[in-house]
This record gives structure tokens, sequence and C-alpha cells, in this order.
């Protein structure tokens, strides 16, 4: 079988940041996947799921409430490796598009205070998975190390 794309890309070179994952066209609609990579693959420890289950469900309301965003919000969720989320958006978008989106959900990830929502036991399957503190910091780490700062090399996907 053929690699697919995500496994072509050199995990030993790449940075955290913001990169165009894939482009795809489902009937008429553009869907561009976003590969938001917040730690330095095989360099730098996974995230533990707690703060990841913390950060996807921040992530996820912040975005679905988003005005100028909401419509075009298809997905946001965890990479199975523990380095990052993806995020799906209806629409054709750089890296660049979308990088004042991903600082302001990160900066409210950063800033929340007060209960996760959706952290019940009705609401979700895993409710007490959750680590807001180490989150907010992950978040902040993210916002300092890749985004606030972010060039070609947290844009792009490393040649």
């Amino acid at each position: 079988m053929e690699k697919i794309a995500s496994f072509t890309i050199d995990h030993l070179k790449l940075l955290p940041g913001v990169y165009v994952s894939r482009q795809d066209t489902v009937g008429t609609e553009s869907l561009t996947t976003f590969d938001l990579r917040m730690t330095a693959p095989n360099r730098e420890p996974v995230m533990n799921t707690a703060e990841m289950h913390a950060i996807e469900h921040l992530a996820a309301t912040f975005l679905r409430n988003n005005p100028e965003w909401q419509d075009k919000i298809i997905y946001f969720g965890p990479m199975g490796c523990r380095t990052g989320f993806y995020l799906i958006l209806a629409g054709d978008y750089t890296s660049s598009d979308v990088l004042p989106l991903i600082i302001s959900t990160f900066e409210f990830i950063r800033d929340f205070e007060g209960d996760i929502p959706g952290a019940s036991a009705r609401d979700c399957g895993n409710y007490l998975d959750m680590n807001l503190p180490m989150a907010k910091y992950l978040a902040d780490r993210y916002l300092n190390n890749a985004l606030y700062c972010a060039d070609k090399n947290n844009l792009n996907y490393p040649e």
C-alpha cells in the first residue's frame, strides 16, 4: 500500500506550528485540514490525554461559537500521536489565513476559568479525564513558541 500523505512529512524536521495537511473536494465544497502541531514530534514529550481532552472541549466549543468561523468548522480533534490536533474547515485556506483564528482559540484556552464545557457524566464519555491547568500551560507554550512568532518554518511543512 502507498503511504498516506501525512506519513510522508519528515517528522524529524517538523516544528510546532499550523500546517495545511490536505485539501479535498467533497461534491462542490472544498475542505482544508490543518495540522495544529503543538510539540516537536519525536523530540519533545507528547501531551497526556487529560490535557488533550480539556483542549479538545475548549477549542471545539470556542470554534463552534466563533461568529466569523462557526459555519466553516467541520471538525476539531486530537492526533493519535498526541503531538497536536486536526482542524477541518469548509473552504480553501492557507495557514496564514487561519493563524489569527488559531491564536484566538489558544488564547481562549490559556485564559479560560471555570468549568470546562461538556465536562460532566451526562455530556461526555470520559469527563473525569480532564486537566485544565496543564491545558492552559500547553496553550500558553504553543502561543509563545509557535503562534506569536510564526514564520515560514511554522506555517509550511519542511521540505
